[in-house]
């Protein structure tokens, strides 16, 4: 495993891109920066972070038959991976906010930004983005926001939970190497922010409505209980959980 450390980098994710295209090829190789000054979400969103304050990075995923149509395994993996190392650090009441953000309570500490390449029709590799808010107490610009320290009053070594998150990811990883990951799609649909609860979603239109969050497809939609046990399934932009 190569790790890159930077002081200040627009983005990881770019980085970590434009490394490949000069023929960076090593598996796992990872790219950390103190301070992001153009650091996206899903969808375009930004992410605020104070510099040196919050673990940002990416990490490179290379494949060799994986098939498109199973590329959120990756993002089930990685949300395994964050809840499973927060929880070793005790941080409570986290779950997975369908797709890929880890929140404690009601409140966003993590963010993931997998962006695919894909090859004769098959994934060939993945630039994971992370973006964790560890030691930053004020969040202007993200209401909804929240950090490690906000939580549990503890400053935390930034080095150490980045250790443990790679440690975690290689394990998922390994997983899909061994056709095992019908055991994490099970226990990324347990571990579901608001599954089997009474919520309101708004489509892609502005509709409000109401359902219940039964699970999550192979393919990453996630499947709704409307009215009258009505079933229906959406892709990632097309819905949003308002709670």
């Amino acid at each position: 495993m190569q790790i890159i450390k930077l002081d200040a980098t627009d983005s990881t994710n770019s980085y970590l891109k434009n490394l490949i295209m000069k023929d960076l090829k090593e598996d796992f190789t990872v790219v950390v920066a103190r301070s992001q000054n153009k650091g996206r979400g899903q969808m375009g969103t930004n992410w605020e972070s104070e510099e040196g304050k919050n673990l940002t990075f990416s990490v490179l995923k290379n494949f060799t038959a994986f098939k498109i149509v199973d590329q959120f395994a990756i993002n089930i993996i990685v949300s395994l991976a964050i809840y499973d190392s927060l929880e070793a650090l005790k941080i409570p009441n986290i779950k997975i906010k369908w797709p890929n953000d880890i929140l404690s309570g009601t409140q966003k500490i993590c963010g993931i930004l997998p962006e695919n390449t894909v090859k004769n029709d098959l994934l060939s590799s993945s630039v994971i983005g992370i973006g964790l808010n560890v030691n930053q107490i004020n969040f202007k610009v993200l209401p909804k926001a929240t950090s490690l320290k906000n939580i549990t009053g503890s400053d935390y070594n930034i080095e150490v939970i980045l250790s443990l998150i790679l440690k975690e990811m290689q394990k998922g990883f390994r997983a899909l190497e061994d056709n095992t990951m019908a055991r994490l799609y099970r226990e990324y649909e347990a571990k579901l922010f608001r599954k089997d609860k009474v919520s309101t979603f708004r489509r892609k239109n502005k509709e409000v409505f109401t359902g219940i969050i039964r699970g999550v497809k192979a393919t990453g939609a996630i499947q709704i209980e409307l009215e009258d046990h009505v079933f229906e399934e959406f892709a990632f932009k097309e819905i949003e959980l308002l709670y």
